[in-house]
């Protein structure tokens, strides 16, 4: 049985009317959901970028939908405000967080001035930043000095239980890389030979917990309408990496994208009118062993969508809630962290 969820675009949807989408969402049988956070979008097209933060605090108090978010601590973001951040939701809503931890793109990180990092060291920085949150997490007072600084931080509100740490990974590479940390993976849409080598890779090396992904999808009525959606949408997003992590601005992902064809945008989005089409692609995903998708339909507006995978999609896949998104480790009592 797998959790079907919606993905919410903050690039491309106010937070106003994407709140009242996850809404719909769940009312149309949607079982979860995920949030990006993102501060540019990709392109001039999508323009938006609401703060997820902020958006999270009133999805999960005006929905019952568990959530995740894809965030980047260490440089936009100092990790005891992520850490302050998760435990905040996480106390609020025990059971119904969790948050992937990623190493971060220069289109959002940049914004703070420093110098954008190599790979190598944004990555010794993410473990930083993960090994931070986690001591944070537990209630310990931390002092620490590296690639990021922390001058006696400690978390006073804490949830019950520590809420999962994900890691994000789109190569084999990375998925082994954070095994020995994450509670649970989450990557996106990819051929199904190279999502066997990211989830092997992950499980090979240790790694425990869920496994996650979020599917780029394109429908419509006519194919010629789900075509050209994905390609105003989503052609910014068809670079991998290093060019998604490294290009600094949104007028750079416009540019990039000037010649992209829809047909190179399908290679990365799964576009289809055929409601049993899309049906059938989920269904392979769930028998390559994926715990829980997240569909993520690239166009802005998305009642059509809701309305018609709930109707047609969902039922043949029969969607199940995921479990408490705890990993069962008790905070300590505040008493305890003092001492």
């Amino acid at each position: 049985m797998t959790v079907i969820g919606f993905h919410c675009s903050h690039e491309q949807i106010a937070p106003a009317r994407l709140l009242r989408d996850v809404q719909h969402a769940e009312q149309a049988g949607f079982t979860a959901a995920m949030s990006s956070d993102h501060l540019s979008p990709w392109s001039t097209r999508q323009g938006e970028s609401g703060f997820a933060w902020s958006f999270l605090g009133a999805a999960l108090a005006t929905t019952s939908l568990p959530f995740g978010v894809v965030t980047a601590p260490g440089q936009r973001y100092h990790p005891a405000i992520t850490a302050q951040a998760i435990a905040t939701l996480s106390s609020m809503f025990p059971g119904r967080f969790w948050a992937a931890l990623g190493s971060g793109e220069a289109s959002n990180e940049r914004v703070t001035g420093d110098v954008w990092p190599r790979k190598d060291v944004r990555d010794a920085r993410l473990r930083e930043c993960v090994d931070v949150i986690r001591r944070l997490l537990a209630g310990e007072e931390v002092s620490h000095d590296g690639l990021v600084t922390v001058n006696r931080g400690r978390l006073w509100t804490l949830p019950d239980e520590v809420p999962p740490l994900i890691g994000p990974a789109v190569t084999p590479a990375t998925a082994a890389r954070h095994a020995d940390w994450a509670d649970g993976i989450v990557t996106t849409n990819q051929p199904l030979d190279t999502l066997h080598q990211v989830l092997g890779a992950y499980r090979d090396a240790g790694g425990r917990g869920a496994a996650r992904l979020q599917i780029h999808l394109s429908w419509a009525p006519t194919q010629d309408e789900a075509t050209a959606i994905a390609h105003d949408q989503w052609r910014s997003n068809v670079f991998p990496p290093p060019v998604c992590w490294d290009a600094e601005h949104i007028d750079h992902f416009d540019v990039l994208a000037e010649k992209v064809r829809p047909e190179d945008v399908a290679e990365v989005v799964n576009v289809s009118s055929d409601l049993g089409w899309h049906t059938a692609r989920l269904q392979e995903y769930v028998d390559a062993g994926w715990d829980e998708l997240y569909l993520h339909f690239v166009g802005q507006e998305q009642q059509r969508f809701v309305d018609a995978f709930g109707e047609h999609v969902l039922p043949q896949l029969e969607p199940t809630a995921p479990a408490p998104a705890t990993t069962g480790v008790p905070a300590v009592e505040r008493e305890e962290a003092g001492r």
